[in-house]
């Protein structure tokens, strides 16, 4: 066997000139990020090269956040293992928050020392970051300094960016000029937002910050934004085939003479020849294509699959698509049928049922289904509604946490429970010594410091007890609950440890020891803070080594992944739909409420305030909403997810 990665099948990169006709920017779009990231690199070390021949320096902007990060892992490789020096580089970062001092876990001065600069051979008085540690009066004169610094040692040579939601680039947010310099600004609150996390609470972030302005950027030699992921993908489509205007800061780098969009697949996905591809040149017509075209253009045209004519099609690109299968009655019932065939109110089979036109097999019944659930809480909120069905028609329900989601407690919860247990052991004279401890520690802690090993063991068993609790009231065995714990999560941060062997041997050992006959992971790759990326991961890795091992147990395992509290499929994507009641809804919504921890305020909120209970509502409502205006049965409520094949 051999296990394929999972890719909508229907997206394919056009690699023609005429596709990329919408596209005012150079845009190279790789598998992913990894590959991406690996190419930067490559031309950043070429440069750095070339430049030493010629006895000259080479001059790099740099970014921080999480996009750049992988291209400095490779240039440290290619420094450790390819002797690459750095000798003769010169740096200038773009940004910095204000305030900020250099040695705060928050800064970027810590950031690229930790990531680049501490591992490499570069000289020390060739680095240049804003400094967030100077007093307000003096920043305007830092900042005419930063900018003669550049003019000076002849200009950036290669300027990395990476993009905000909002379209800014460093810190220029929504209304800054193409002229703008090196200055103080004020944070946009979407950008505060996307920080939160990162600082502990949305109180905890600066309200301003020192960057490099549009101009100074655009004064570049060659500028190249990295981004990666679908929680990109509109803006990057906004930036290469907008407008240019000041409100989206990014669309200005189409003016620049030399300038790449490097982005992997999930950001290119709302691109025009990524998404609607028969809009810019005549298509390879495949059936996931077709049933892709046909459910935009009811959309487009606000009919159901069934209404749509001959007419529809022409006038919206598709007149290729009319000529080869011959007419919108034809390709409309083969698109009807496909999409019924993935409603199911059996998402463990139906027993004694032909199945052949659905997505899950009628036996083995009942299945052993495995759920993995990323945070302690992901089980009910992205499928709380299939899991109630599995466990009412009988299958035998397991759900991995894989991580404790420790980070995601707020204090208050810990001295909560801490009094609890004051009072129900008061003569216990140890535990009585820790919680003063505890509260000691909590009542001096500082923002953003990281939690005590007592703490993060406190609030791991905090959402330890919550997931507990929904298991019960969902009808989940306690003893079908696994808390996995997986190492690479545990450092106190919202910064995680790469994934490592024993992460991958945690998971391959507790899917050996079930051998399901049903596997579901959260597939939600648009998760900001990554831990559903590398959760993913550590589960494909797991699974090709069971695939390399010829695990017989596989033969007969179906993969399914759901979405997060982020972004759901899109329709066309969708292999298996399970439709969810308004009783049903209810129960899914008392079993988020379980997470008490995560109720009224999420410690981490990413760019929606909302509650997870009412972020999931909407997001199974809404999916509801676009299966019956395609014309399918009218639900309440509908759970949508994507099989991982294996070949």
């Amino acid at each position: 066997m051999h296990l394929l990665t999972t890719k909508p099948k229907t997206k394919k990169i056009p690699k023609d000139e005429e596709s990329r006709k919408f596209e005012k920017i150079k845009t190279l779009v790789y598998s992913n990020a990894d590959s991406a990231s690996l190419s930067v690199a490559k031309e950043i070390a070429e440069l750095i090269q070339q430049k030493q021949k010629e006895g000259k320096n080479a001059v790099l902007g740099l970014a921080t956040g999480s996009t750049p990060t992988k291209v400095y892992d490779y240039l440290v490789k290619f420094h450790e293992e390819d002797n690459l020096s750095f000798k003769n580089v010169i740096t200038f970062n773009l940004d910095e928050y204000f305030p900020m001092q250099a040695d705060s876990i928050h800064s970027y001065v810590r950031f690229m020392k930790e990531h680049l600069f501490d591992h490499i051979d570069i000289k020390e008085s060739n680095i240049n970051i804003p400094d967030g540690s100077l007093e307000k009066e003096d920043i305007k004169e830092f900042c005419e300094t930063y900018e003669k610094k550049i003019l000076e040692v002849g200009g950036i040579d290669i300027q990395l960016l990476g993009i905000g939601r909002t379209g800014h680039i460093g810190f220029n947010e929504p209304g800054s000029s193409l002229t703008s310099k090196t200055r103080m600004v004020r944070l946009d609150r979407v950008t505060c937002l996307d920080a939160a996390s990162d600082f502990f609470g949305l109180e905890n972030v600066p309200s301003k910050a020192i960057t490099m302005g549009v101009g100074s950027i655009m004064e570049a030699r060659k500028i190249i934004l990295m981004a990666w992921g679908e929680g990109k993908s509109e803006i990057i489509k906004e930036a290469t085939e907008g407008k240019i205007r000041k409100s989206v800061p990014a669309t200005f780098l189409q003016q620049h003479k030399n300038c790449e969009f490097i982005i992997d697949f999930a950001a290119a996905s709302s691109l025009t020849r990524i998404y609607t591809p028969w809009l810019v040149s005549d298509c390879e017509w495949t059936e996931n294509l077709i049933k892709k075209a046909s459910i935009w253009l009811s959309q487009k045209v606000n009919k159901a699959i069934l209404k749509l004519t001959n007419e529809d099609y022409n006038e919206h690109g598709m007149g290729n698509l009319i000529a080869e299968i011959g007419s919108a009655e034809q390709i409309n019932l083969q698109v009807f049928n496909q999409l019924q065939r993935t409603i199911t109110g059996w998402p463990g089979g139906k027993p004694n049922a032909d199945d052949s036109s659905r997505p899950e097999r009628k036996s083995p019944y009942p299945k052993t289904s495995l759920i993995f659930s990323p945070h302690p809480d992901d089980d009910v909120i992205s499928m709380g509604g299939t899991l109630l069905r599995l466990v009412d028609q009988g299958h035998q329900v397991h759900v991995a946490y894989q991580t404790s989601g420790n980070i995601a407690v707020f204090d208050d919860e810990v001295i909560r429970f801490l009094d609890f247990a004051k009072d129900i052991d008061e003569k216990n004279t140890e535990l009585q010594e820790k919680i003063k401890q505890v509260r000691a520690f909590l009542k001096n802690k500082k923002p953003g410091q990281i939690d005590s090993p007592e703490i993060q063991q406190i609030k791991g068993l905090i959402r330890k007890g919550e997931a507990l609790s929904a298991c019960r009231y969902c009808g989940v065995k306690e003893e079908n609950g696994h808390f996995q714990n997986l190492p690479f999560y545990e450092t106190g941060t919202v910064k995680k440890k790469p994934h490592s062997k024993e992460d991958i041997q945690i998971t391959y050992d507790l899917l050996n020891k079930i051998k399901p006959n049903q596997i579901f992971a959260a597939g939600d790759l648009s998760d900001p803070h990554g831990t559903h990326r590398v959760c993913l991961q550590i589960i494909y890795d797991a699974l090709q080594r069971l695939v390399e091992e010829k695990a017989d147990w596989l033969d007969d395992c179906y993969v399914w992944l759901y979405r997060g509290a982020w972004q759901e499929w899109d329709i066309a994507d969708m292999e298996m739909s399970v439709p969810i009641g308004p009783k049903d809804m209810q129960r899914k919504k008392n079993a988020i409420f379980k997470h008490q921890s995560q109720k009224d305020a999420a410690m981490f909120p990413g760019n929606d305030e909302r509650e997870f209970w009412q972020r999931a509502e909407q997001r199974n409502t809404e999916t509801a909403k676009k299966y019956n205006a395609l014309g399918m049965a009218e639900y309440e409520a509908m759970e949508g997810f994507v099989r991982y094949h294996f070949n």
